[in-house]
């Protein structure tokens, strides 16, 4: 029997609102930059196992954050696995490719990127671009570009979940991290 995305436990907090803005401004920027249909940010949570839809831009973003599927699953599991991106041109002939998640998500992509969002050695989770525009997606350099800004992207989110609270007199302000995603934005030529 097939596993479907659970929706997220009520009880589960909510994130910061800082955190809810950079990881929207994040798949905002990635499916305008691929061209794509959707974008979504998973972050890995480890205790339970599963990928949790943060933020979602495009198709689903009205119901998918805060669901969640098993982080074993499909191509967002094995790129959270294996801390590597991954490209497929053509979803129906890949045995990676989980359709029974991609339809309970209600939207069935026939291509996609996907990038680990790292720090350090940890994975923090998946950036994945639904249906980019075919030329997004054309070789090696346009995956390297998604590693890049999913590298950015930790970095940041890293950044805004482990200092200090904003009480603190040498906590980073709001502004510094914006920044932070701001010049992933000039780096990425947006």
């Amino acid at each position: 029997m097939a596993q479907t995305i659970a929706p997220a436990v009520s009880a589960a907090p909510r994130p910061d609102p800082a955190v809810a803005e950079l990881l929207q401004s994040v798949v905002d920027t990635a499916r305008a930059i691929f061209g794509a249909q959707a974008s979504s940010i998973m972050l890995l949570d480890a205790a339970a196992d599963e990928l949790i839809f943060e933020a979602v831009s495009g198709q689903g973003q009205e119901f998918l954050v805060g669901r969640r599927f098993p982080a074993g699953r499909g191509i967002a599991g094995w790129v959270a696995a294996s801390g590597e991106p991954m490209v497929v041109d053509d979803l129906h002939d890949s045995a990676s490719f989980d359709r029974d998640i991609a339809k309970s998500t209600g939207y069935v992509p026939n291509a996609l990127m996907a990038a680990p969002l790292i720090r350090g050695e940890r994975v923090l989770g998946v950036l994945e671009v639904l249906d980019p525009s075919p030329q997004a997606r054309s070789g090696l350099p346009e995956l390297d570009l998604l590693g890049l800004f999913a590298r950015q992207a930790a970095v940041a989110l890293h950044v805004l979940t482990t200092h200090a609270p904003r009480s603190a007199p040498d906590a980073p302000s709001r502004t510094e991290l914006l920044r932070l995603l701001s010049e992933a934005r000039h780096l990425l030529g947006e």
